[in-house]
């Protein structure tokens, strides 16, 4: 018995010794309790039609057998006494808070009422913040889970690409904002000054926010074009001087796979700025051709060309190549050719280099069969006789 009562530190070894065997047995019960859930308590929410009740439980457990532990830890270790060595109070002359260490026991009953332990003020603060963690915890896992459970599958049979690339951002900057929020009143609790904390946040903020304009700039840059959807992922388009494939479409940058095969990355900042050409999007892609005919060409050699190419048109028109605009005349007396101008539209969807190909070659035959003859470029040089 003598051991037992042995003291040490303000306390008997008994005391330590319950109050180890409380946290110990807060652990056990919490480990009784988690077999509890996965056994017996998850079996019968499976039998259940919602999976409400199972998110629940899943998400819950380990805060929950977390909390136990807290709780015991705390009451078991406030059991305890713990010697005064600091004594904060008010002068019994002047009226002021003053701090004392190592007073007599005389001037500690003097001040009994504005007296603590140091160390019991910490253990009570630590577990006020510990305990707004762990609530804070399970709100993100409850939180995170319904919107894995309920809202992802929604937005996986939606057509629209912007809310699969939002909702993630979403989800994070809930998590940021509990957490940031669990923090801020686990602190408060804890006795600390939050509002200097967060004004020095505030500060900090700033001076962050200055270095990342560029960050801030590409991220709105992104929302812009989940918004205004000038194009969609698998769309060729055209922007400073890139031409290529939309591959992928980030917060801060989108990848366009170009022509020549290569990936080329662009700050979404970019397209806020420049003017953007989603090639896909044109209804038919507009052809510009220029013919040129020797100047030895009759007058009714240039009208049975133009008729050739009417012909041509027609042709390909009926073949559901090209539409049924045709723009054509004779519009230039070149330095070393007559001008013949046309302009044709493919369809959408078409062989673009395929279907220019077949009108060029038509074309060349039937010119070559009617004797029409293609200009290339010829100077002819007259010598006078000098007298």
């Amino acid at each position: 018995m003598e051991f037992w009562e042995t003291e040490y530190y303000g306390n008997t070894v008994l005391e330590y010794a319950i109050c180890l065997g409380i946290i110990l047995g807060s652990v056990i019960a919490a480990k009784i309790l988690y077999w509890l859930s996965s056994n017996v308590i998850k079996k019968l929410t499976k039998k259940t039609k919602t999976k409400l009740d199972d998110i629940i439980v899943d998400k819950i457990e380990e805060p929950v057998m977390f909390g136990l532990v807290l709780a015991a830890s705390w009451y078991a270790l406030l059991n305890l006494n713990y010697p005064i060595t600091t004594v904060v109070g008010i002068h019994h002359e002047t009226g002021d808070w003053v701090k004392w260490k190592e007073i007599s026991p005389a001037e500690m009953a003097d001040y009994a009422k504005h007296s603590y332990s140091w160390v019991r003020n910490f253990i009570r603060n630590l577990f006020n913040f510990l305990i707004v963690i762990n609530v804070t915890w399970l709100i993100a896992r409850l939180l995170d889970a319904l919107i894995e459970e309920y809202i992802v599958p929604i937005t996986e049979k939606s057509k629209s690409d912007l809310d699969d690339q939002l909702l993630p951002i979403v989800r994070k900057g809930l998590k940021i904002i509990i957490w940031t929020l669990g923090i801020v009143v686990g602190l408060n609790n804890a006795g600390y000054n939050v509002g200097a904390v967060i004004a020095g946040l505030g500060i900090g903020g700033l001076a962050f926010a200055l270095a990342a304009q560029d960050t801030v700039k590409n991220f709105f840059g992104g929302i812009m074009i989940f918004a205004d959807k000038p194009f969609q992922v698998g769309e060729r388009i055209q922007i400073g001087g890139i031409d290529g494939t939309v591959k992928e479409i980030g917060i801060r940058s989108t990848r366009i796979e170009t022509l020549a095969g290569r990936i080329v990355t662009v700050p979404n900042s970019k397209f806020s700025d420049d003017a953007v050409e989603n090639v896909d999007l044109e209804p038919t892609r507009k052809v510009v051709l220029n013919l040129g005919l020797i100047y030895d060409t009759t007058a009714e050699q240039m009208e049975q060309a133009m008729q050739i190419l009417r012909e041509i048109h027609t042709e390909h028109k009926n073949n559901d190549f090209v539409t049924e605009d045709m723009h054509m005349g004779f519009n230039s007396f070149g330095d070393f050719s007559l001008g013949i101008i046309v302009i044709y539209y493919i369809k959408k969807g078409a062989d673009i280099l395929e279907t220019q190909t077949k009108m060029n070659l038509t074309i060349l035959k039937r010119f070559n069969e009617a004797g029409l003859e293609m200009a290339f470029p010829t100077q002819t040089i007259y010598h006078q006789q000098m007298k």
